[in-house]
């Protein structure tokens, strides 16, 4: 069996900005990085079942700061109409090693995964992936791992040339989630948004240092740094622990005026100007 096993290591920042900027910034950085070629125009979903202990374990240490910490999560790239048992899927260890991003994951169908993850089974698997299918089945069995939460985005995303082949830059909107019905196939699940709808996650991926004319586009549009998690903000948004300083508040990013409320010369120049595909 031919190993279905991947990995890397990558530095990661995060900023919050407005779906009509984000569409700004992205056809910016389009003049000088190419779409990735798994990002159609408007971009595709990302859902991940997220796992944690019956006493949040995940969640407090990433609230904590633990240099070394981890998630797992059983993660499906697209829509999720249509998820069988056979659709593939990635089971996916996220752990942060102090300011490093680290990520293996397993591709598998979607029954299978589940039977790893939820049944702590352990299932068929080449030598070169036992390593880490034994890391799962040992951390869903000694950590007495269960769903914990849904996250669901549309992500737009661009890869670097050249010398920034390293680099790659996301924008995840429509971000939002639900605690209940972990089945991806759920016909009738209930989300909710989890971060405002008119906001977007912006984040920049590097193997190892960000380009100089990144950082100086990320300084001109007066971005911030934020220190966001879509899962936290998941756990927080429906109550299942207190709220924390990863948690956006919603009163701190008001939506933008509605147009009918603008003043008029304002309203003319936005009815004029051309809608942005990542602005939709």
């Amino acid at each position: 069996m031919a190993s279905r096993l991947h990995s890397f290591n990558r530095f990661e920042l995060k900023y919050l900005v407005p779906v009509d900027q984000a569409a700004e910034i992205r056809d910016e950085l389009a003049e000088r990085m190419d779409a990735d070629d798994h990002s159609p125009v408007g971009g595709y979903g990302v859902w991940s079942l997220y796992y944690d202990s019956p006493q949040l374990q995940f969640y407090w240490e990433k609230i904590e700061g633990l240099k070394f910490r981890r998630k797992l999560r059983i993660r499906h790239y697209g829509n999720l109409d249509g998820v069988t048992d056979d659709s593939m899927v990635c089971v996916e260890i996220k752990q942060r090693v102090n300011r490093v991003t680290q990520k293996r994951r397993i591709m598998l169908p979607y029954g299978v995964a589940r039977q790893l993850c939820d049944d702590r089974e352990m299932v068929d698997h080449s030598p070169k992936e036992r390593a880490f299918i034994h890391e799962v089945l040992d951390l869903v069995v000694r950590t007495n791992l269960r769903p914990a939460a849904i996250t669901g985005y549309q992500r737009e995303a661009l890869v670097g040339r050249a010398e920034d082949t390293g680099l790659r830059v996301t924008f995840d909107r429509r971000i939002r989630g639900r605690d209940r019905d972990f089945h991806f196939g759920v016909e009738t699940a209930e989300n909710r948004f989890t971060i405002p709808p008119h906001l977007s996650v912006m984040e920049i991926k590097v193997n190892e240092r960000t380009p100089y004319w990144i950082t100086d586009l990320a300084a001109r549009r007066n971005l911030s740094l934020i220190r966001v998690s879509k899962y936290v903000q998941s756990i927080e948004a429906f109550g299942l622990a207190p709220r924390s300083i990863f948690h956006i508040n919603e009163a701190d990013y008001p939506p933008p005026t509605p147009i009918e409320k603008q003043p008029l010369e304002q309203r003319s120049a936005q009815l004029d100007a051309p809608l942005k595909a990542g602005a939709q």
